[in-house]
């Protein structure tokens, strides 16, 4: 039986559904010798996820640079804290790497907050959001992607905590390394698809406009992810 996927996903169906996480082993970077120590890892390894967390701003005209970076292979996520240590020469090393695929989403909004901290030359990186459109999907959140292909909800509940504080909470860390890996899920299950053909595209109405003076939902907004 083929893979049901739509083309647009219903939102309000996302609070019914089983919820993701990561499974596997969360390290926190905190100084350049652990950072050299897992970009050496990461580089290792044949595919990853990443993606990026910044402090939120509540004040107009208040802006954070971004707080961590995290990058996960499929079974171990790092989690670097960019607030304490900066963009080292070993992460800066990891950014412009051109042989390892590095997958995320909405990455160029990524990249053009990292390099506010250091200027890199982007190395291998492929962009989910481009993926789905191949294959129908016009959802850009990863929250409605991923439901959309498997059938589960990615808790977006510490996406607006401080990504900045001293110790990061353990729900926080589980949030971002979730965010990561997921990414490299999508990759696989969509090249799956691509090349099998095996799926059923269900194209949904496209959603009425709405006025200017609404709240716009944050899941809606390609860089909120």
């Amino acid at each position: 039986m083929k893979k049901i996927i739509y083309s647009r996903f219903d939102k309000r169906k996302i609070s019914t559904l089983p919820k993701v996480s990561f499974p596997g082993r969360i390290i926190t970077i905190t100084t350049e010798e652990e950072a050299e120590k897992a970009v050496e890892y990461l580089l290792s390894c044949d595919i990853l996820g990443v993606d990026t967390e910044t402090r939120p701003s509540f004040k107009k005209g208040q802006q954070f640079k971004v707080s961590l970076l995290q990058v996960s292979s499929k079974d171990t996520c790092f989690l670097f804290r960019l607030n304490l240590i900066g963009i080292t020469a070993a992460i800066k090393r990891f950014l412009e790497d051109t042989t390892i695929p590095k997958i995320g989403l909405s990455w160029h909004d990524d990249i053009l907050g990292l390099s506010k901290r250091e200027q890199f030359v982007p190395g291998w990186f492929i962009d989910i959001q481009d993926m789905v459109n191949r294959i129908g999907v016009k959802d850009l959140s990863l929250q409605k992607i991923y439901a959309n292909i498997f059938g589960m909800k990615i808790s977006k509940t510490q996406r607006l905590t401080n990504w900045a504080a001293d110790i990061l909470k353990e729900s926080q860390k589980m949030y971002a390394a979730t965010d990561a890996w997921t990414c490299i899920n999508l990759y696989e299950e969509i090249k799956r698809l691509e090349t099998t053909g095996d799926y059923e595209l269900i194209v949904m109405p496209e959603p009425e406009n709405v006025s200017n003076n609404n709240i716009a939902n944050p899941e809606e907004n390609n860089s909120e992810k």
